[in-house]
């Protein structure tokens, strides 16, 4: 089953780190947050991407054209060009690159790369978010409802501690950042079949995916959530870097299911 990857976006909220490389090339532990969440498919068997690029395609393009440079011992001579590999970590990635637009949305990008998914379920997710979602029993799930799309939901913890005060100024009760209040959100790790598709007919180039054609599908009782209760987090900003980083070095890495 192939795995389609949205790694397009500008990554404007992360701009110490996307002015130079595009988000999904920020580095958690030394390795691009893309390399973490193909792990995590490998993992569970999954290992035929389609990647969909836009800011800075030719950076991810080149990390994986020269990925066994990237993740090798290498002597090189200079005087004739030769290299010799020691010793080489490659995994059994298959990547397909696809340049969907600079200001291509994620609905149009999705679109144009239709004819590498043909007429076979897949699955979709996004080149910034890692989790220990159990993406066989994500696949089974989504099987037993047959349903068009079935999405990850989760609950994002919130970011400050809710208090509750009585009358005279006394806390009652103090919960330190509680769990998105109850709501949940998409995490991304959709599963997908081709019908979807024709919710993306016409010039979509300037639509969200999330928005009118997912929207669409829920609308014709076509969308199906998987309910994740365990490790989800987005690296939207530089605060979330940071915790994914020091989860990482701390040996707390919970997405890490390899």
């Amino acid at each position: 089953m192939k795995v389609v990857i949205f790694a397009g976006g500008f990554g404007t909220r992360l701009m110490e780190e996307t002015e130079a490389r595009p988000k999904p090339m920020v580095e958690i532990g030394g390795k691009p947050i893309l390399w973490h969440i193909l792990k995590m498919f490998e993992q569970h068997g999954y290992n035929e991407f389609i990647i969909c690029l836009g800011y800075k395609a030719t950076y991810i393009k080149e990390y994986f054209y020269n990925y066994y440079l990237h993740n090798s011992d290498v002597t090189i001579e200079l005087a004739n060009n030769n290299i010799n590999v020691h010793y080489s970590e490659t995994e059994s990635f298959k990547v397909t690159l696809i340049d969907t637009g600079l200001y291509t949305n994620t609905a149009g990008r999705l679109k144009r790369i239709q004819k590498y998914v043909k007429d076979e379920t897949f699955m979709l997710t996004y080149g910034d978010g890692v989790a220990d979602v159990n993406l066989s029993e994500l696949l089974k799930f989504h099987k037993t409802h047959g349903r068009l799309a079935t999405l990850t939901s989760v609950q994002v913890p919130g970011r400050f501690g809710n208090l509750e005060i009585g009358n005279n100024g006394e806390v009652d009760s103090f919960i330190e950042k509680p769990a998105g209040d109850g709501m949940w959100i998409n995490g991304g790790f959709f599963v997908l079949e081709p019908g979807i598709f024709k919710y993306l007919e016409g010039d979509v180039e300037d639509t969200q995916w999330e928005k009118e054609p997912l929207g669409a599908i829920a609308k014709d009782q076509q969308l199906a959530a998987y309910k994740h209760t365990g490790f989800w987090k987005c690296m939207d900003a530089l605060r979330d870097r940071i915790e994914l980083e020091t989860m990482w070095s701390s040996g707390n890495a919970k997405w890490k299911t390899w």
